[in-house]
């Protein structure tokens, strides 16, 4: 089993990646969170991965956390929920908005994504609105627990979102600016600084 893969991005495509791991070329298929945070070919990325085995082909789909590729693990778990489905399905709602979505039966936001019809948005939130409610909760409570957001960073964090939807962003790509602006910050009680870090992460800045 390939779990994780670190190398040199050698091209990137419509919906995967070529990663040049020690001169080995090796096709990943992400989420479209991950294509906006790949650096520009040459530059180094790591993914965490999951290997798809079938008779006629081998296909690996990669995923920027472990948060993702848990949920990823999750949702093949439905029947009628292919790999393709459930990249969309990360792709268009981060695992946060995904789980409300399902925890509230809101199948208008999942009938969002291409690909989910009524039927299967109605069979997703039967069958995993507990679970991904749990698994959200589960991964909100070991932040706290590591001590890795303040009240106040808490706050902040909750505000630069805010902020970014406020000047047009959606909400899946405030958060996702969001949490790298977060993790990359020396100061993370510092706002201002936070929102021009997640502001130059949505224009590609660097």
């Amino acid at each position: 089993m390939i779990a994780q893969l670190s190398g040199v991005v050698a091209r990137v495509e419509a919906n995967s990646v070529i990663l040049d791991v020690g001169g080995v070329g090796y096709q990943v298929f992400v989420p479209v969170t991950v294509l906006s945070a790949l650096p520009d070919n040459g530059g180094k990325f790591t993914l965490m991965t999951h290997l798809i085995v079938r008779e006629d082909e081998m296909t690996l789909y990669g995923f920027a956390n472990a948060t993702e590729l848990q949920a990823f693990k999750i949702l093949l778990g439905v029947s009628g929920v292919g790999p393709k489905v459930a990249l969309a399905l990360l792709s268009t709602l981060d695992v946060g908005e995904l789980a409300r979505a399902l925890s509230t039966n809101d199948t208008r936001q999942i009938t969002k994504v291409p690909g989910v019809g009524p039927k299967l948005a109605q069979r997703l939130c039967l069958e995993l609105g507990d679970k991904m409610a749990a698994f959200a909760f589960e991964q909100r409570a070991e932040r706290a627990a590591a001590g890795k957001q303040t009240e106040q960073e808490n706050a902040n964090y909750e505000d630069v979102i805010e902020a970014l939807v406020n000047l047009g962003y959606s909400r899946a790509d405030s958060r996702r600016a969001a949490d790298r602006a977060i993790a990359n910050a020396s100061d993370r009680t510092d706002f201002s600084a936070l929102l021009r870090q997640a502001l130059n992460l949505l224009t590609g800045g660097r």
